[in-house]
C-alpha cells in the first residue's frame, strides 16, 4: 500500500484517563468514529460532574459503539448517549445484551428514586434533584443493542471490523479488536480482565497480534492474597454470626454477588457456619443471577468446566430472594444474625445505603468491602476509617467492623495483568495504561517497561494520540 493510500487512526481518550471509571475510547479514521465503552464516571464528585457536561464529540457524529461489557462504568452513559443525539449501533455480546436489558433500566429508576429522595429529604443542593436519566430514556437505548458472538470478526461501520474474545471478568465480558481497512495495525482494548482463579469463569483469552494495547490498572499496584482473603471472609462471617451481629456486604449485581453466594455455599457445606437466613436484597442482582445460573446450568462457553451443570454451587442453604421495598424495609427491624447482600458495590446509591444507614452504628455487625472501592465512594470512605459517614442526607457513626476482602473483586491484579500481556506474539507499538486510579497506572506503566520492556504511556483525559 503507498503513503498516499494509508488511513490514519487517531484514538480519543474521553473518560477511563487518569481514573478508574467512566471509560468510553473514540477512534476516529476515514470519515467514521467509532466509541469503544459508553460509561459513567462514579466517585469523586468532580468526576460525577463529569456526567452532567455536554459530551466532548457530537454523539450524532458517532457511528457506533462496542460493548467490552455490562457494568456501569463501561455501558451507564449510553441512555444519555442516545438522548443527545446518537442513533447508531451498540455492540456487545448476547450475555452482556441481556445483562445490559437488566442494568440500565435500573440505574435509571435509581436515579429517579434517589432524585425524588432527595427531594423529600431536602438535603439536594439543588431544587428540584434531577436524575442523569429516566428508566424511560434506559429502555429506549436498548432497541440499539446487537449481540455478536465471541471469536468471529463482524463490521461496525465502514471500513471497520471487530473481534470479541472473552476476558473473564462478567459473565459476557469481552475484550475487542478492532481492524480499520487501510490502517496500519491492530488496537486491541482489554476492558476489564478477570481473574485466572474465578470461581466461574474461564480466564481470559490471550491477546493475540496487536499494534496497539490499551489495557485496565484497576490493582496495577498490588496482588491479590487469595488464601488470606477467603481466610478473612470465613473468619469474619462466622464471627459476626457468633455474636448475633449482622453482616452486611455492599456487593456489584453482577458476577461479586454470585461469587460472595459461591463462598457462602462452601461455608456452610463445610458445617462451619450454622443455618443463618442469606438475604440478597437487590432487583438487580436477582436478576443478574437468573442469568448465571442459566449460563451454568447450559454449560455455557464462558463458564469453567467443573461448575458447568451444577448452579447449586450459588444457592447457599437459607437464601433469601428480597424483591419488594417494603420487604428490604422490613429488614432494618430484623434482629441478627443474617446476613445481607444488597447494591451497590461501593455503597454509591441503592438499597444498601438504608442498610447501612440502620446497621452501621452498632459494634455487633459488619460491613464487609467485597471489592474495588474507588476514591470518593462510601466505600473507599469506610475502608479508610472514617469514624462518621454520610447517609441520606445524614451522618451516621462507624461502629460496626469493616472488613476488606479485596481479593474477590474479579478484576486481575497486577501479576495477571502482566501475563495478560506477555501473550501478545510481538511488541505492541505502545501500550496505553488507561481505567485505574493514577498512582495504580503510573505503577503498572513501569512494571510494564521494566519486565516487558513495552512502550507504554498513562494518557490523560481529553489527549487524542496517532495510534496509525
Amino acid at each position: 500500500m503507498s503513503t498516499h493510500d494509508h488511513k490514519p487512526a487517531v484514538l480519543n481518550f474521553l473518560g477511563g484517563a487518569g481514573t478508574v471509571t467512566g471509560s468510553k475510547f473514540l477512534i476516529a479514521s476515514a470519515g467514521r468514529r467509532i466509541l469503544i465503552d459508553c460509561g459513567l464516571f462514579q466517585g469523586l464528585k468532580d468526576l460525577r460532574l463529569r456526567n452532567w457536561d455536554r459530551f466532548p464529540t457530537d454523539p450524532r457524529g458517532i457511528d457506533a459503539v462496542v460493548l467490552t461489557h455490562a457494568h456501569l462504568d463501561h455501558s451507564g452513559y449510553l441512555p444519555l448517549l442516545r438522548r443527545s443525539g446518537f442513533r447508531g449501533p451498540i455492540f456487545a455480546t448476547q450475555s452482556t445484551v441481556d445483562l445490559c436489558c437488566i442494568l440500565l433500566p435500573d440505574s435509571g429508576r435509581l436515579q429517579e428514586e434517589e432524585a425524588r429522595y432527595a427531594n423529600k429529604a431536602g438535603y439536594s443542593r439543588h431544587f428540584p434533584a434531577k436524575p442523569l436519566y429516566t428508566e424511560e430514556d434506559a429502555f429506549d437505548c436498548l432497541n440499539a443493542l446487537r449481540p455478536m458472538p465471541f471469536d468471529t470478526a463482524f463490521e461496525i461501520a465502514r471500513s471497520f471490523s471487530a473481534t470479541f474474545r472473552p476476558a473473564g471478568h462478567i459473565l459476557g465480558s469481552a475484550t475487542v479488536r478492532i481492524e480499520v481497512d487501510g490502517a496500519a495495525g491492530t488496537t486491541v482494548f482489554s476492558g476489564d480482565l478477570g481473574r485466572r482463579n474465578h470461581p466461574l469463569l474461564k480466564p481470559p483469552a490471550k491477546i493475540g497480534a496487536a499494534s496497539t494495547v490499551l489495557i485496565e490498572s484497576t490493582y496495577g499496584d498490588r496482588a491479590h492474597d487469595d488464601v488470606k482473603s477467603i481466610e478473612r471472609f470465613d473468619e469474619a462471617i462466622l464471627r459476626t454470626t457468633a455474636r448475633g451481629g449482622v453482616t452486611v456486604i455492599p456487593s456489584f449485581a453482577v458476577d461479586r454477588t454470585e461469587i460472595v453466594l459461591f463462598h457462602l455455599r462452601r461455608l456452610a457445606s463445610s458445617g462451619r457456619l450454622p443455618d443463618t437466613p442469606i438475604f440478597v436484597d437487590s432487583p438487580m442482582a436477582l436478576a443478574a443471577l437468573r442469568l448465571y445460573k442459566t449460563a451454568i446450568s447450559n454449560c455455557d462457553s464462558e463458564v469453567r468446566p467443573e461448575v458447568a451443570g451444577h448452579p447449586e454451587l450459588i444457592e447457599p442453604r437459607g437464601l433469601i430472594e428480597v424483591k419488594t421495598s417494603e420487604e428490604s424495609i422490613a429488614l432494618n427491624g430484623r434482629p441478627g444474625p443474617m446476613i445481607i447482600i444488597s447494591a451497590s458495590g461501593m455503597a454509591t446509591g441503592g438499597r444498601v445505603l438504608h442498610h447501612l444507614a440502620h446497621r452501621l452504628n452498632d459494634e455487633r455487625n459488619t460491613i464487609m468491602l467485597v471489592g474495588y472501592q474507588a476514591a470518593g465512594t462510601r466505600g473507599r470512605t469506610l475502608l479508610e476509617g472514617a469514624p462518621n459517614v454520610k447517609l441520606l442526607g445524614r451522618y451516621v457513626p462507624v461502629r460496626a467492623e469493616i472488613v476488606d476482602v479485596p481479593a474477590f473483586s474479579v478484576h486481575a491484579d497486577r501479576h495477571e495483568l502482566i501475563e495478560w500481556l506477555r501473550s501478545v506474539p510481538a511488541p505492541p507499538e505502545m501500550t496505553f495504561v488507561v481505567h485505574g486510579e493514577v498512582a495504580a497506572a503510573e505503577s503498572l506503566r513501569n512494571e510494564i517497561a521494566k519486565q516487558l520492556r513495552f512502550g507504554a504511556a498513562v494518557p490523560r483525559q481529553l489527549e487524542h494520540v496517532r495510534i496509525a
